[in-house]
């Protein structure tokens, strides 16, 4: 199995599981509610989680996004991630930045990141991360730029922000929804990915 395949079923797994986890919230999240609670420390307790699971990659979150959404709402849930996954990211890049691979191998594949590398921009780095984080998971992006590219830290910061937007409140959204329309969800989200990495190979030529 090559790559690509590999990738494919990969990211197929994990919106399964996104969608089975969202039918299990809105048919059960009185329950839920009453196990877990939707007060401050709940929060507290899922946000650290979300910057966990960016340092200790590759955990997605992506099944878990319909919780949130069901406990706190999608537009809470959506602040929550952006804030969590931005933090999460500048963990890595100070991590990376300071220590180099000697740590890095401790939290992710090397050989995961390596195959990165060749994506990461040469110059243009605002557009070009921005453009990225929509395209790339958090976690595996952020450890390859932070090994691979010499962007300064201020670029960095914004530009992920900026791209992780989009992801978060579209995916908090459709944790909310039917199994009908967050197939419809993902095929639009699918479809201007490709139109994304359309852009960036046409940009460097």
């Amino acid at each position: 199995m090559n790559e690509k395949t590999k990738a494919f079923f990969g990211v197929l797994t994990i919106l399964i599981l996104f969608a089975i986890s969202s039918y299990i919230v809105r048919n059960n999240i009185d329950y839920i509610k009453s196990l877990i609670g939707n007060g401050f420390l709940g929060i507290l307790v899922y946000f650290l989680i979300v910057i966990i699971a960016i340092v200790i990659a590759p955990i997605s979150m992506m099944p878990l996004i319909p919780l949130a959404s069901g406990l706190w709402g999608w537009i809470n849930a959506a602040i929550i991630h952006i804030i969590g996954w931005t933090l999460g990211s500048f963990v890595v890049f100070f991590i990376c930045r300071k220590y180099g691979v000697g740590l890095v191998r401790k939290f992710v594949s090397l050989e995961t990141i390596n195959r990165f590398e060749s994506k990461i921009p040469k110059g243009e780095y605002f557009l070009d991360i921005v453009l990225l984080r929509m395209i790339i998971p958090v976690d595996l992006l952020s450890y390859a730029l932070g090994l691979f590219s010499k962007v300064k830290f201020r670029t960095y910061a914004l530009a992920t922000f900026i791209g992780i937007m989009p992801f978060a409140f579209v995916f908090s959204y459709l944790g909310t929804i039917s199994l009908l329309y967050q197939i419809l969800g993902f095929v639009v989200v699918g479809f201007v990915i490709g139109l994304v990495h359309e852009l960036r190979k046409k940009k460097k030529r």
